[in-house]
């Protein structure tokens, strides 16, 4: 029996996908092995947001190939699909694959012998007009599933690459997306995470009925089926429509938490990266969240250093988020990106200049998620615990988005995939909140 084993580089649209990949090699009667063990194929899902994704991929691809020369090395994803031909050099690699060849790849093998050249099918991202099907678990638990509802993006970010590596946006019919979220329920999993390329932007057409879905008509349907908690992964500001808004604060399964992309807090910025909305309308949106759903847990990305940002643009951004009640921050420092605008744009920032901001939003994300996790100590909060660590400890999350640590030996009633009510006892607000008194299990 042939071995195969996976890795994913990116988001959780990339993670759901491999797991799609992984099924597709198990049908065909492959044993699936962990990364790192020596496997007669090798499969890499990259990803392609930051010039460190790109050489993360390289940097993988070239430690598969040294430790296990005679695998069988294919590599597919947003890298794949942007520069195939700089992946096809790295040797030892045999097959590319773009982003409508991925869930194909058996159609483009013949054996899985090495050869002295590499093989890349790629067609052009506006030709990708399919759906492909896809939802995974986690990456260390069997209690949440990625599913995906939505892939590609319309939108034209200066600074993305995404859309020409993902082509335009398409979703998942309405009636696929409740059948994959019944085969993850069936798997016994507790919480289905929606994501996608651009989750918000959900839109299917149903010319049977005369209807067109939305990302509410979607979360309306989850909301019918025997599943104890859904989430959102990420949603654009402008896509956070007040019927998300009233039905997270009626369900009694959507999570209070939401991650909404911010990038800049400085309109200039915003109007250079071309995003849709100015800082006055994120932060409008943010105090209604936190007015109108209690407890809600509210993270942003943030780039730092985007071409013509100065040292006054960057501290409109930073003092705009101190006043924000998020709870935390995803920070990334811009990377150029070939066939972006941005790239043209007059006023290169300084690397160091780059990391140095970065590292002064990652302190203020640090007392943002304290602030926030202080809040709650004291508290008893439903927790969704994961497997058992190898300190004896099960961590897990609460709705909120609050990552929460309790022992094992303390707390016998905590199991895999258990929601467990649980008071929050101490925090230094970046380790996982400390727990050591369960007071109720759900069954």
């Amino acid at each position: 029996m042939k071995s195969v084993s996976l890795h994913t580089l990116g988001c959780k649209l990339n993670y759901s996908e491999t797991s799609a990949i992984a099924k597709s090699f198990s049908s065909k009667g492959f044993y699936l092995k962990q990364y790192g063990e020596p496997s007669d194929v090798f499969v890499l899902n990259t990803c392609s947001v930051t010039e460190n994704a790109d050489k993360e991929c390289r940097q993988i691809i070239r430690s598969i190939i040294r430790n296990n020369p005679d695998t069988y090395v294919i590599v597919t994803g947003c890298y794949a699909q942007l520069q195939p031909y700089d992946i096809a050099k790295i040797e030892g690699v045999d097959l590319v694959l773009g982003i409508n060849e991925k869930f194909k790849l058996f159609d483009y093998i013949d054996n899985y012998e090495k050869k002295d050249y590499s093989c890349v099918y790629r067609t052009e991202s506006e030709h990708a007009t399919e759906f492909d099907e896809a939802f995974s678990a986690d990456t260390d638990s069997r209690t949440r599933a990625f599913l995906k509802i939505q892939d590609g993006c319309n939108y034209k970010c200066s600074f993305c690459t995404i859309p020409k590596a993902r082509g335009k946006s398409r979703s998942l019919a309405l009636y696929k997306v409740t059948e994959n979220a019944k085969r993850i329920i069936d798997s016994g999993y507790r919480e289905i995470v929606l994501t996608g390329v651009n989750t918000g932007d959900y839109s299917y057409s149903d010319p049977e009925n005369n209807l067109n879905h939305e990302l509410i008509d979607v979360l309306t349907e989850l909301e019918k089926l025997n599943i104890d908690r859904i989430r959102v992964s990420s949603i654009e500001p402008n896509l956070v429509s007040d019927g998300i808004i009233d039905f997270a604060k009626s369900s009694g399964k959507f999570c209070n938490h939401f991650h909404i992309p911010m990038q800049s807090g400085d309109n200039e910025i915003l109007k250079m990266m071309r995003r849709r909305y100015a800082r006055e309308f994120y932060r409008d949106l943010i105090y209604r969240l936190v007015d109108e759903i209690p407890g809600v847990g509210i993270g942003a990305d943030v780039i730092t250093g985007f071409p013509g940002e100065t040292d006054e643009h960057f501290q409109n951004t930073f003092e705009f988020i101190e006043s924000l009640p998020v709870s935390y921050l995803h920070v990334f420092s811009y990377s150029e990106r070939k066939n972006t605008d941005a790239v043209l744009f007059q006023g290169k920032t300084d690397v160091r200049d780059r990391k140095v901001r970065s590292e002064k939003l990652r302190k203020l994300s640090d007392k943002k998620r304290f602030d926030f996790y202080s809040e709650f100590i004291g508290t008893e909060q439903p927790v969704l615990f994961e497997s058992r660590k190898s300190d004896g400890f099960f961590e897990g999350l609460t709705t909120n988005y609050i990552r929460v640590k309790a022992d094992s030996n303390l707390n016998p009633g905590i199991s895999e995939n258990s929601i467990i009510r649980v008071r929050l006892d101490s925090t230094d607000g970046i380790k996982p909140v400390f727990s050591n008194a369960v007071s109720e299990v759900y069954s």
